[in-house]
């Protein structure tokens, strides 16, 4: 009996619980409203964006559970953000079925890369400048619409501003959320919130057969998948061998993807290991025992589930409040992102023309042959290494 409420005193350990909760409402509130945004850009209807909030809410919560538990490290899984802000401008046009079928191609070249250990090699043809680039370029509409919106709602998204800024300051966890909260008071203020269409309700999975349309699953699968691996994956194994914790990286890759595989009809659209809510559950604040940090990561994929399990109501809050704030706080959700992204494509000179061009061609929003931008970046970024660099020795 002793034994038995020991372990159930290390499980409920309060650090990990809340550090689990942190990580949670972070990575919620900061790109949730980014996650609508692209299932409307699909013509997603009411249930089916509660579908990808179910779906996502359950692979999150798998995998986090399953793969903490396995390798007794804090393995944290998460939503792909900048795989659904590029979604935004990417599935506009494009059918819901379409966009699932992309999703399914992007899935299984994840789990192929975890399976047959492409990860790293795949990443070697892909610089991380220009990776960066491609990234910095897809979230620049969000860190601008953030201050676009000053013109007509000044006083909301000022107070916003600088909650957030004052949060940053002696909160920095909580910096997000305590944004999102001011401008929900503010908005309620001078009556532009719309709390009546919020309802309690569980989500439904909603089915979607797939369409595979070539040129959505160029201008959309293809860019999700590098976007994914270079920019979400990449990080989310530095974090994890940083805080000292070598977990296999394969199997990781591999079941993030199977699992995206199998959820994808129903909205599940990109999952990857996570970065920032990562370092939350990595730290000391999790728990004093480093050993015993992976709890921190099972109460983020228990937080996860029920997310997921209440979904609907998750849409329906986004769907209260206004556009500009939603647009708000996804520019405010992204800054550290955005910032991040240009100094890794900026910081090496030998790439930085590329990374530059790269990240000017996608923020440009070009779409030629009816692909979208993120992927001509790329292709712009690579042609200008291939042509300007001439190989090691050119930076002397």
């Amino acid at each position: 009996m002793k034994a038995a409420l020991r372990g159930a005193g290390r499980v409920m350990a309060p650090s990990a619980m809340t550090a689990g909760l942190v990580a949670v409402l972070v990575g919620v509130t900061s790109s949730a409203a980014i996650v609508f945004t692209a299932a409307e850009a699909a013509g997603g209807t009411p249930e089916q964006i509660a579908s990808w909030m179910l779906a996502l809410g359950v692979g999150m919560g798998v995998t986090c559970i399953g793969l903490s538990l396995r390798y007794r490290a804090p393995v944290v899984t998460a939503w792909s953000t900048p795989g659904a802000a590029l979604m935004v401008t990417g599935l506009d046009g494009a059918t819901m079925e379409q966009a699932v079928g992309a999703f399914g191609v992007s899935a299984l070249l994840i789990t192929l890369s975890g399976l047959t250990g492409w990860f790293e090699r795949m990443m070697d043809r892909v610089p991380v400048p220009l990776a960066a680039g491609l990234l910095a370029g897809v979230l620049v509409q969000f860190g601008t619409g953030l201050f676009a919106a000053l013109d007509d709602h000044f006083v909301v998204v000022v107070a916003m501003f600088l909650a957030y800024l004052v949060s940053r300051r002696w909160l920095s966890r909580y910096a997000v959320l305590v944004a999102l909260t001011v401008g929900v008071v503010a908005a309620a203020l001078d009556g532009s919130l719309h709390p009546g269409a919020v309802r309690v309700a569980l989500a439904e999975p909603v089915f979607i057969m797939p369409t595979f349309d070539a040129q959505v699953i160029v201008s959309v699968g293809l860019p999700l998948f590098v976007v994914t691996m270079a920019s979400q994956n990449l990080p989310g194994v530095a974090v994890l061998r940083n805080a000292g914790y070598q977990v296999p990286v394969s199997p990781l890759i591999g079941w993030t993807g199977a699992v995206n595989v199998a959820l994808a009809p129903f909205g599940c659209f990109g999952l990857n290991l996570a970065a920032i809510t990562a370092a939350i559950c990595t730290g000391e604040e999790a728990h004093p025992d480093r050993r015993q940090r992976y709890l921190a990561s099972v109460w983020a994929g228990t937080f996860y589930l029920i997310v997921g399990l209440f979904g609907a109501t998750v849409a329906a809050l986004l769907t209260a409040l206004p556009a500009f704030l939603v647009l708000a706080i996804a520019g405010l959700g992204l800054l550290g992102t955005i910032g991040g992204s240009l100094a890794s494509a900026l910081t090496d000179e030998r790439w930085r023309e590329p990374a530059l061009v790269t990240f000017l061609a996608t923020a440009s929003g070009v779409s030629l042959l009816g692909i979208g931008s993120a992927f001509w970046g790329l292709l712009a970024g690579v042609l200008t290494a291939l042509v300007t660099r001439r190989g090691p020795r050119q930076a002397h």
